[in-house]
């Protein structure tokens, strides 16, 4: 490469620098077909900001090309106008700093408006003033950070309202993703075509380290998921916990010392594909009655054997007390199975008989009360926490990981001192 490059002339050079389709990964290029919405979700540093700005520019270059630059109107449309001028106009990866010199279009602060040579203009609007968008009409749209605007339904509308010249307008959304109806309804509308990328898609263009430090300190937290992952990380209205509550429970330490660990496991009634993943959760008790959630080692679709070596497997690993075991689907065989893995492993069988909504509140009282810590992430146990309402989860599924940390909890902080073997819950 570096031979090449030394034979190019400086124009070649200049030329290649700004040919975009040679730099940009693929989840920066607009997708193919007939959209009218192309919505970006990405983490922090993802590349969304240089994405917008090269959609722009190709769009403006090729109306020059057709001898229609003068026709072609766009609006910019951030969070407030500070953030459109610093980031989608004067910032490192916005408008500005796309363009070589002899393409780049001017900016007036006075008029919150770029003119292109070609004659194309791009007028800046903030979501905290909505009606500033009455009355002024676009072929193309660039929405920054649409999932943090003030004014997001209002600021919405009135875009679309605007969105009529040209054969077919078009617009495009660049946004770390938060769980707002907005974002959920573009998703699911068909004029959308939807591009994902995770911080790591642009790691190359990131500093040094920054990756594995912030990896490090917030993995599979909600603010994780979100702000580079670029995952949408909701709640469901009614769900027996909230998000909020689930990270005021977490915590980066294990206490040193636990009085009791157990290890809960709910058993799927099959073992084919189609079948429920087998829960498998553990958690400890400190000696001032806090309980700590360990671990979420559930496993999906396993035959009985894989998932009973995974129960005590755990429990060898966390030096637990005993493996708490539901026994509806299974009865007698549940034990039979563990004991097949490991004779020495003793077993508390539960059966539960009341509804799994009636199980799980004394479990979320405990949780109200400040009883329960999460000892880092478990992103798929707190997905089913979130999701979890009087009727089950929304898709359908049954709620395994949440039954294996009722049973655990349940053993630990609110199990009769004197119990039988097999208890009922």
């Amino acid at each position: 490469m570096p031979d090449f490059l030394a034979r190019l002339t400086a124009a070649e050079l200049r030329f290649l620098r700004h040919d975009w389709p040679i730099w940009a990964h693929e989840h920066q290029l607009p997708p193919q077909g007939d959209w009218r919405v192309w919505l970006l979700l990405g983490g922090r540093g993802a590349g969304k900001t240089r994405a917008g700005a090269e959609w722009l520019r190709a769009a403006v270059n090729a109306a020059a090309r057709q001898g229609r630059g003068g026709e072609l109107r766009i609006a910019l449309v951030g969070e407030t106008q500070m953030d459109a001028r610093e980031v989608m106009v004067e910032g490192i990866s916005g408008l500005l700093g796309v363009h070589p010199a002899s393409e780049r279009p001017q900016w007036l602060p006075s008029r919150r408006r770029l003119e292109w040579p070609c004659g194309a203009v791009a007028q800046v609007f903030s979501s905290e003033d909505p009606d500033a968008l009455r009355g002024p009409q676009f072929e193309m749209a660039w929405c920054d950070e649409l999932a943090k605007w003030r004014h997001v339904q209002e600021t919405w509308d009135m875009l679309q309202f605007g969105l009529r010249l040209g054969t077919h307008p078009r617009q495009l959304v660049t946004t770390t993703p938060r769980p707002i109806p907005l974002l959920k309804r573009l998703i699911g509308d068909e004029g959308t075509v939807v591009t994902r990328a995770a911080t790591e898609a642009n790691a190359a263009h990131l500093a040094k380290g920054f990756i594995t430090a912030i990896r490090t300190r917030y993995r599979g937290t909600r603010l994780a998921r979100q702000e580079l992952d670029g995952e949408i990380v909701g709640e469901r209205e009614g769900a027996m916990w909230s998000r909020d509550a689930l990270e005021r429970c977490r915590t980066d330490r294990r206490p040193e010392e636990l009085t009791r660990i157990v290890v809960a496991v709910d058993p799927p009634a099959g073992s084919s594909r189609r079948s429920d993943a087998c829960g498998i959760v553990a958690a400890g008790i400190d000696a001032a009655g806090i309980v700590h959630v360990l671990a979420d080692a559930s496993v999906r679709a396993a035959k009985p054997a894989r998932w009973a070596r995974a129960a005590v497997e755990l429990w060898r690993t966390l030096g637990a007390d005993c493996l708490v075991a539901e026994v509806n689907q299974g009865g007698e065989m549940v034990g039979a199975v563990i004991n097949g893995v490991d004779p020495g492993v003793p077993v508390a069988e539960v059966r539960a008989r009341r509804g799994k909504w009636l199980r799980a509140e004394p479990v979320a009282m405990l949780y109200e009360q400040g009883r329960v810590r999460h000892v880092g992430a478990f992103p798929e146990l707190e997905d089913e926490m979130a999701e979890f309402t009087p009727d089950g989860l929304s898709a359908g599924h049954s709620p395994d990981r949440l039954d294996a940390l009722v049973y655990a909890l349940h053993e630990l902080a609110l199990k009769p001192l004197a119990s039988p073997r097999l208890r009922s819950l």
